[in-house]
C-alpha cells in the first residue's frame, strides 16, 4: 500500500506527529487528561471589574484568566479595549490569583508588548488567516491560542496552525468558537463535530468557546457539557461580575455564581469521559497578593 499523501498542514498532521501534543500552562496542561477551563470577561474595563471577576473565577476553579485588552469590533464606535492599561490590569489579576493570563493580540506591531504581559497569546477569529501576524507569532516563546475563523473549513483552520508550527512555535492550542451559517437563533453555529475532525487529522489540542458560539448566557452550560462529552480538551468561557453593565458581550457572559455551578457540574461529569478537573481551590498554601488564602 502506498504511503498516505501528506496534507498541506504537514507539521500539524497526525501522519507526521501521531502522539497528542500537550501544551503546558504553568501548573496545568492542555491536551492531556486534564480538562482546562479559561474564564473571565470579554474585555478588560476597569481594575475593580477585572480583579473582582478574576478572583471569582479562580475561586470557582478556573485554570486560566481570560480578558481582552485589544478588542476587534465590527463597529468603529464600539469599545476597542484599554490596550496596555488593560494588560497591566491582567497582570494584577495574575498577581492576585496565581493564574496564568490569555489575551488577544491583533497586530504584529503589538506582539512584543502583549507577550511581555500575557502567558498565552490569542489569535481571534477575524485574524485566523492574518498570515503576517501568524508568522510573527510563530517566533514567540509563549503558547498561542488560535481561534477558528468565521467561515474557515477545518483544513483552512489547520493550515493557519501550520504557519505557527512552521515558524518554530510548537505550543499551539486550537479553539472552536462557532462558524457563520444561515441560522440566526444563535450568534454563530457551534460546530462540535469539528473537534472530532480536528483530533482525527491533527495532534494539536482543541478547546471550545461556547460563549462566542451561542451569544447567549443560557446556552453556555449545556454547550460546555457537550464539548466535554465530544472530547474537547477544555473551554474558554466569558464571565463578568455584572453582565448587564459589560461594555462588550454582556448577553453571553455568565455571572460568577453561574460559572461556579457550571464548574461543579463539569467536575462531576469529567471522570465519565476520562477527564479530570484539577483546580487551585482548596490550596491554603497558595499565597495571594491580596493577603487572602483558600482557607
Amino acid at each position: 500500500m502506498p504511503p498516505k499523501k501528506l496534507p498541506p498542514y504537514k507539521q500539524a498532521s497526525r501522519l507526521t506527529h501521531p502522539e497528542n501534543t500537550v501544551v503546558k500552562l504553568g501548573n496545568h496542561a492542555v491536551g492531556g487528561p486534564e480538562f482546562v477551563v479559561m474564564a473571565g470577561p470579554c474585555s478588560v474595563e476597569a481594575d475593580p471589574q477585572m480583579l473582582g471577576t478574576a478572583w471569582d473565577v479562580r475561586m470557582a476553579g478556573a485554570h486560566i484568566i481570560r480578558g481582552g485588552a485589544f478588542k476587534p469590533r465590527s463597529s468603529p464606535y464600539s469599545f476597542q479595549g484599554l490596550a496596555e492599561e488593560g494588560l497591566k490590569m491582567l497582570a494584577k489579576a495574575r498577581e492576585l490569583t496565581g493564574l496564568g493570563v490569555v489575551t488577544e493580540v491583533m497586530d504584529s506591531a503589538d506582539v512584543d508588548l502583549v507577550e511581555s504581559y500575557a502567558d498565552i497569546l490569542q489569535v481571534g477569529a477575524r485574524n485566523s488567516q492574518n498570515f503576517s501576524l501568524l508568522k510573527r507569532l510563530s517566533r514567540c516563546r509563549k503558547p498561542v491560542l488560535l481561534k477558528r475563523g468565521l467561515m474557515n473549513t477545518v483544513e483552512e483552520f489547520l493550515c493557519s496552525a501550520e504557519y505557527l508550527l512552521a515558524g518554530g512555535n510548537e505550543n499551539v492550542i486550537l479553539c472552536e468558537r462557532g462558524i457563520r451559517t444561515f441560522e440566526t437563533s444563535t450568534r454563530n453555529t457551534l460546530d462540535l463535530s469539528s473537534v472530532l475532525a480536528i483530533k482525527e487529522r491533527s495532534h494539536l489540542p482543541v478547546i471550545v468557546d461556547p460563549s462566542h458560539a451561542s451569544g447567549k448566557a443560557g446556552y453556555v452550560a449545556p454547550l460546555s457539557k457537550a464539548a466535554l462529552a465530544v472530547g474537547a480538551d477544555g473551554l474558554m468561557i466569558e464571565v463578568h461580575c455584572a453582565p448587564e453593565l459589560a461594555l462588550c458581550d454582556g448577553d453571553e457572559s455568565l455571572k460568577p455564581e453561574e460559572f461556579k455551578n457550571l464548574m461543579e457540574e463539569l467536575a462531576g461529569l469529567a471522570p465519565a469521559f476520562g477527564r479530570e478537573i484539577s483546580t487551585l481551590a482548596g490550596r491554603p498554601d497558595l499565597k495571594l497578593a491580596a493577603g487572602r488564602t483558600d482557607s
